[in-house]
Protein backbone atom coordinates (compact mmCIF):
# COMPACT_ATOMS: atom_id res chain seq x y z
CA UNK A 1 0.00 0.00 0.00
CA UNK A 2 2.76 2.72 0.51
CA UNK A 3 4.07 1.71 -2.91
CA UNK A 4 0.72 2.79 -4.52
CA UNK A 5 0.19 5.35 -2.23
CA UNK A 6 3.86 6.90 -3.16
CA UNK A 7 3.02 6.36 -6.96
CA UNK A 8 -0.29 7.92 -6.81
CA UNK A 9 1.24 11.42 -5.21
CA UNK A 10 4.03 10.84 -7.68
CA UNK A 11 1.32 10.93 -10.68
CA UNK A 12 -0.91 13.67 -9.22
CA UNK A 13 2.00 16.38 -8.69
CA UNK A 14 3.51 15.74 -11.79
CA UNK A 15 0.24 15.81 -13.72
CA UNK A 16 -0.65 19.25 -11.97
CA UNK A 17 2.80 20.16 -12.90
CA UNK A 18 2.37 19.52 -16.47
CA UNK A 19 -1.70 20.63 -16.47
CA UNK A 20 -1.08 24.43 -14.62
CA UNK A 21 2.05 25.92 -15.96
CA UNK A 22 0.87 28.88 -16.08
CA UNK A 23 -0.18 28.74 -12.16
CA UNK A 24 3.07 27.39 -11.26
CA UNK A 25 4.86 30.37 -13.36
CA UNK A 26 2.44 32.78 -11.44
CA UNK A 27 3.17 31.71 -7.85
CA UNK A 28 7.21 31.68 -8.47
CA UNK A 29 7.05 35.03 -9.61
CA UNK A 30 4.94 36.46 -7.21
CA UNK A 31 6.68 39.92 -6.69
CA UNK A 32 7.14 41.37 -3.45
CA UNK A 33 5.42 44.49 -2.52
CA UNK A 34 8.32 47.11 -3.35
CA UNK A 35 9.38 45.08 -7.00
CA UNK A 36 5.08 46.07 -7.27
CA UNK A 37 5.10 49.89 -6.70
CA UNK A 38 8.26 49.38 -8.63
CA UNK A 39 6.82 48.15 -11.07
CA UNK A 40 4.09 50.55 -11.31
CA UNK A 41 6.37 53.32 -11.14
CA UNK A 42 8.69 52.58 -14.06
CA UNK A 43 5.19 51.30 -16.12
CA UNK A 44 3.88 54.36 -17.30
CA UNK A 45 7.29 55.06 -18.88
CA UNK A 46 7.54 52.04 -20.66
CA UNK A 47 4.18 53.02 -22.23
CA UNK A 48 5.54 56.64 -23.49
CA UNK A 49 8.48 54.91 -24.37
CA UNK A 50 6.68 52.97 -26.72
CA UNK A 51 4.03 55.20 -27.98
CA UNK A 52 7.63 57.77 -29.09
CA UNK A 53 8.71 55.11 -31.03
CA UNK A 54 5.77 53.83 -33.00
CA UNK A 55 5.82 55.15 -36.68
CA UNK A 56 4.27 58.06 -37.98
CA UNK A 57 4.36 57.57 -41.75
CA UNK A 58 4.37 54.38 -43.85
CA UNK A 59 6.10 53.23 -46.94
CA UNK A 60 4.91 53.82 -50.95
CA UNK A 61 5.39 49.95 -51.88
CA UNK A 62 6.94 46.46 -50.48
CA UNK A 63 10.45 47.68 -50.83
CA UNK A 64 10.09 50.63 -48.38
CA UNK A 65 7.37 49.26 -46.25
CA UNK A 66 7.79 50.93 -43.00
CA UNK A 67 8.53 48.25 -39.59
CA UNK A 68 5.60 48.21 -37.24
CA UNK A 69 5.67 45.83 -33.65
CA UNK A 70 3.06 44.00 -32.23
CA UNK A 71 1.56 46.25 -29.76
CA UNK A 72 2.30 49.24 -31.28
CA UNK A 73 -0.09 51.86 -33.13
CA UNK A 74 1.18 53.59 -36.44
CA UNK A 75 0.16 56.52 -38.05
CA UNK A 76 0.80 58.16 -41.46
CA UNK A 77 -0.66 60.98 -43.27
CA UNK A 78 -1.73 60.56 -47.00
CA UNK A 79 -3.95 61.82 -50.07
CA UNK A 80 -6.70 59.53 -51.04
CA UNK A 81 -5.31 57.37 -53.64
CA UNK A 82 -2.02 56.69 -52.06
CA UNK A 83 -0.59 52.79 -51.43
CA UNK A 84 0.46 52.72 -47.67
CA UNK A 85 2.31 50.07 -46.64
CA UNK A 86 3.57 48.78 -43.61
CA UNK A 87 5.49 45.27 -42.27
CA UNK A 88 5.72 43.36 -39.18
CA UNK A 89 7.06 39.99 -37.94
CA UNK A 90 5.13 36.78 -37.31
CA UNK A 91 6.52 33.98 -35.98
CA UNK A 92 5.18 30.21 -35.80
CA UNK A 93 1.92 29.45 -33.88
CA UNK A 94 1.34 33.60 -33.30
CA UNK A 95 -1.98 34.47 -34.71
CA UNK A 96 -2.02 37.85 -36.23
CA UNK A 97 -4.98 40.48 -36.49
CA UNK A 98 -4.47 43.71 -38.37
CA UNK A 99 -6.61 46.94 -37.52
CA UNK A 100 -6.75 50.04 -39.61
CA UNK A 101 -9.01 53.40 -39.56
CA UNK A 102 -8.97 55.96 -41.62
CA UNK A 103 -9.92 59.51 -40.67
CA UNK A 104 -11.70 60.73 -44.27
CA UNK A 105 -11.83 64.53 -45.45
CA UNK A 106 -14.82 66.37 -44.53
CA UNK A 107 -18.32 65.40 -46.38
CA UNK A 108 -17.87 69.02 -47.79
CA UNK A 109 -14.84 68.17 -49.58
CA UNK A 110 -15.98 64.59 -51.14
CA UNK A 111 -18.20 64.04 -53.96
CA UNK A 112 -19.56 60.40 -52.92
CA UNK A 113 -18.55 57.24 -51.13
CA UNK A 114 -14.77 55.91 -50.82
CA UNK A 115 -14.26 52.07 -50.61
CA UNK A 116 -10.90 51.42 -48.63
CA UNK A 117 -9.04 47.99 -49.03
CA UNK A 118 -6.61 46.23 -46.71
CA UNK A 119 -4.60 43.46 -47.82
CA UNK A 120 -2.05 41.07 -46.28
CA UNK A 121 0.80 39.08 -47.96
CA UNK A 122 3.15 37.08 -46.55
CA UNK A 123 6.74 37.17 -47.00
CA UNK A 124 6.59 35.35 -50.69
CA UNK A 125 4.28 38.33 -50.95
CA UNK A 126 1.65 35.65 -51.41
CA UNK A 127 -1.76 37.45 -50.46
CA UNK A 128 -3.07 36.17 -47.51
CA UNK A 129 -6.84 35.24 -46.56
CA UNK A 130 -8.72 36.38 -43.58
CA UNK A 131 -10.26 34.09 -41.05
CA UNK A 132 -12.86 36.66 -40.13
CA UNK A 133 -13.08 40.65 -40.23
CA UNK A 134 -13.75 43.66 -43.07
CA UNK A 135 -10.84 43.91 -45.13
CA UNK A 136 -12.63 45.81 -47.46
CA UNK A 137 -15.20 48.66 -46.01
CA UNK A 138 -17.13 51.71 -47.90
CA UNK A 139 -17.90 55.00 -46.11
CA UNK A 140 -20.30 56.99 -47.64
CA UNK A 141 -19.75 60.73 -48.35
CA UNK A 142 -21.23 61.57 -44.79
CA UNK A 143 -19.07 59.19 -42.83
CA UNK A 144 -16.28 60.22 -40.83
CA UNK A 145 -14.18 57.86 -41.16
CA UNK A 146 -13.75 53.87 -42.23
CA UNK A 147 -12.37 50.73 -39.65
CA UNK A 148 -10.76 47.52 -41.83
CA UNK A 149 -9.30 44.31 -39.94
CA UNK A 150 -8.16 40.96 -40.92
CA UNK A 151 -7.96 38.38 -38.24
CA UNK A 152 -4.99 35.92 -40.33
CA UNK A 153 -4.66 32.01 -40.09
CA UNK A 154 -2.88 30.74 -37.36
CA UNK A 155 1.33 31.06 -38.95
CA UNK A 156 3.11 27.70 -39.47
CA UNK A 157 5.88 26.22 -38.80
CA UNK A 158 6.33 24.14 -42.06
CA UNK A 159 3.82 23.82 -45.23
CA UNK A 160 3.61 21.90 -48.53
CA UNK A 161 5.48 23.94 -51.54
CA UNK A 162 1.57 23.76 -53.40
CA UNK A 163 0.10 25.17 -50.02
CA UNK A 164 -0.77 28.87 -49.43
CA UNK A 165 -0.08 28.52 -45.27
CA UNK A 166 1.19 31.47 -44.01
CA UNK A 167 4.81 30.88 -42.62
CA UNK A 168 7.31 32.67 -40.45
CA UNK A 169 8.56 35.53 -41.74
CA UNK A 170 7.74 39.14 -42.61
CA UNK A 171 4.04 40.29 -43.04
CA UNK A 172 3.31 42.98 -45.23
CA UNK A 173 0.35 45.40 -44.93
CA UNK A 174 -1.43 47.79 -47.84
CA UNK A 175 -3.72 50.15 -47.38
CA UNK A 176 -5.40 52.09 -50.05
CA UNK A 177 -8.77 53.33 -51.72
CA UNK A 178 -10.33 51.20 -54.38
CA UNK A 179 -13.27 53.15 -55.21
CA UNK A 180 -13.19 56.68 -55.10
CA UNK A 181 -14.87 60.10 -57.26
CA UNK A 182 -12.21 61.25 -59.40
CA UNK A 183 -12.31 64.67 -57.73
CA UNK A 184 -11.65 63.11 -54.46
CA UNK A 185 -8.26 61.52 -55.54
CA UNK A 186 -5.65 63.84 -53.44
CA UNK A 187 -7.39 64.49 -50.68
CA UNK A 188 -6.05 64.43 -47.19
CA UNK A 189 -6.01 61.57 -44.76
CA UNK A 190 -5.31 60.20 -41.52
CA UNK A 191 -4.71 56.62 -41.33
CA UNK A 192 -3.72 54.58 -38.24
CA UNK A 193 -2.72 50.54 -37.96
CA UNK A 194 -2.46 48.76 -34.99
CA UNK A 195 -1.24 44.83 -35.00
CA UNK A 196 -2.34 42.07 -32.36
CA UNK A 197 -0.53 38.99 -31.83
CA UNK A 198 -1.77 35.86 -29.97
CA UNK A 199 0.08 32.68 -29.58
CA UNK A 200 -2.28 29.91 -30.66
CA UNK A 201 -0.46 27.12 -28.24
CA UNK A 202 0.61 23.34 -29.03
CA UNK A 203 -3.13 22.65 -30.71
CA UNK A 204 -1.52 24.66 -33.94
CA UNK A 205 1.83 22.88 -33.92
CA UNK A 206 3.16 21.01 -36.64
CA UNK A 207 5.83 18.62 -37.47
CA UNK A 208 8.92 20.43 -39.31
CA UNK A 209 10.37 23.23 -39.89
CA UNK A 210 11.65 26.14 -42.57
CA UNK A 211 15.59 26.63 -42.36
CA UNK A 212 14.91 30.43 -42.05
CA UNK A 213 12.00 32.85 -41.47
CA UNK A 214 11.00 34.25 -44.85
CA UNK A 215 12.51 37.96 -44.66
CA UNK A 216 13.87 40.01 -47.14
CA UNK A 217 17.81 39.58 -47.81
CA UNK A 218 18.14 43.62 -47.72
CA UNK A 219 16.08 46.42 -45.60
CA UNK A 220 15.34 47.07 -42.21
CA UNK A 221 15.66 43.99 -39.95
CA UNK A 222 12.59 42.76 -38.55
CA UNK A 223 12.34 39.89 -36.13
CA UNK A 224 10.11 39.11 -33.16
CA UNK A 225 11.37 40.49 -29.91
CA UNK A 226 12.32 37.31 -28.39
CA UNK A 227 14.06 36.47 -31.89
CA UNK A 228 12.98 33.63 -34.03
CA UNK A 229 11.11 30.38 -32.58
CA UNK A 230 10.66 28.89 -36.02
CA UNK A 231 8.39 26.26 -34.46
CA UNK A 232 10.77 24.64 -32.67
CA UNK A 233 8.85 24.97 -29.36
CA UNK A 234 5.34 25.02 -28.73
CA UNK A 235 3.34 23.10 -25.54
CA UNK A 236 3.53 20.01 -27.23
CA UNK A 237 6.97 19.90 -25.73
CA UNK A 238 5.15 20.03 -22.19
CA UNK A 239 2.90 17.61 -22.97
CA UNK A 240 5.15 15.13 -24.48
CA UNK A 241 7.42 15.43 -21.38
CA UNK A 242 4.84 14.70 -18.88
CA UNK A 243 4.03 11.53 -20.99
CA UNK A 244 7.24 10.53 -20.79
CA UNK A 245 7.35 11.10 -16.68
CA UNK A 246 4.29 9.22 -16.33
CA UNK A 247 5.01 6.01 -18.53
CA UNK A 248 8.19 6.06 -16.30
CA UNK A 249 6.53 6.26 -12.97
CA UNK A 250 3.84 3.45 -14.48
CA UNK A 251 6.46 1.03 -15.27
CA UNK A 252 8.05 1.49 -11.88
CA UNK A 253 4.71 1.21 -10.17
CA UNK A 254 4.18 -2.33 -12.25
CA UNK A 255 7.74 -3.67 -11.72
CA UNK A 256 7.21 -3.24 -8.04
CA UNK A 257 3.62 -4.56 -7.85
CA UNK A 258 4.93 -7.97 -9.95
CA UNK A 259 7.68 -8.65 -7.93
CA UNK A 260 5.78 -8.16 -4.97
CA UNK A 261 7.78 -7.64 -1.44
CA UNK A 262 10.99 -10.03 -2.12
CA UNK A 263 10.61 -12.51 0.32
CA UNK A 264 10.49 -16.32 -0.80
CA UNK A 265 7.33 -18.15 -0.74
CA UNK A 266 7.49 -21.11 1.61
CA UNK A 267 5.04 -24.25 1.74
CA UNK A 268 2.97 -24.77 4.61
CA UNK A 269 4.49 -27.67 6.87
CA UNK A 270 2.34 -31.02 5.96
CA UNK A 271 1.94 -29.83 2.64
Amino acid sequence: MRTVRTFTGALLAAAALFTFPGVAAAETSTPSPGTASESASESPSGSASEEASAPTEAGTSFRTATVVRPGQRATAQASTGDYLYWQFPADAGQRATVRATVKLPGSEARHGAHTWRLDVYDGLRRRQACRYGSDVRTAQAQAASVELSCALRTVRAWSEEWANDPLPGVYYVRLTVVDAPAEDLGEPVDAALEIASADSGGAAAVDGTLSAPLVPASGPEVEPEDGWASGWWSSRVLWTAAGAVLASLAGIWGYRLTRGNGRPVHAPPGA
